[in-house]
């Protein structure tokens, strides 16, 4: 097998300019090229893309991704270090889960006390303005 880019982007489900970050970042290897200076893949790449695309859809960030194709190139390993990185990033998860429940439950609670008068006695523009009256105790991340 011996595909251009746009083929492998089309195969894999993965942008063509993520596929050239991806190799910028050492998560792809630098692809062979024509002499037309075209990037050519094979099925390896595709396997690897679909991996780090999936480990992406499960929010992996890219040096975890990285660590766990280093860790797959050796099947006869212990997974231990991979059940490490897969704990790490559920700790991560559930930590994100409890700050966007704090998030809803102050959201819900500015809307409910909205009086739907006049911005004047808005109870949601007063709570954005004055921190003091919002429960919510962390601000989450922007993202």
């Amino acid at each position: 097998m011996d595909i251009p880019i746009g083929e492998l982007s089309r195969q894999t489900g993965v942008k063509v300019p993520t596929i050239r970050y991806y190799e910028q970042v050492g998560l792809m290897p630098i692809p062979p090229r024509t002499s037309g200076w075209q990037r050519r893949y094979g099925a390896a790449e595709i396997a690897r893309l679909n991996f780090i695309r999936h480990s992406r859809e499960l929010g992996f960030e890219i040096e975890a991704i990285r660590e766990l194709l280093t860790m797959n190139a050796h099947p006869d390993r212990s997974c231990a270090d991979v059940d490490l990185i897969a704990r790490r990033h559920l700790t991560e998860v559930e930590r994100r889960i409890e700050r966007l429940t704090a998030l809803k439950a102050e959201l819900s609670r500015m809307i409910g006390e909205c009086g739907h008068g006049r911005i004047a006695e808005c109870r949601v523009i007063a709570v954005l303005s004055d921190h003091e009256q919002c429960s919510v105790g962390t601000h989450p991340p922007a993202s």
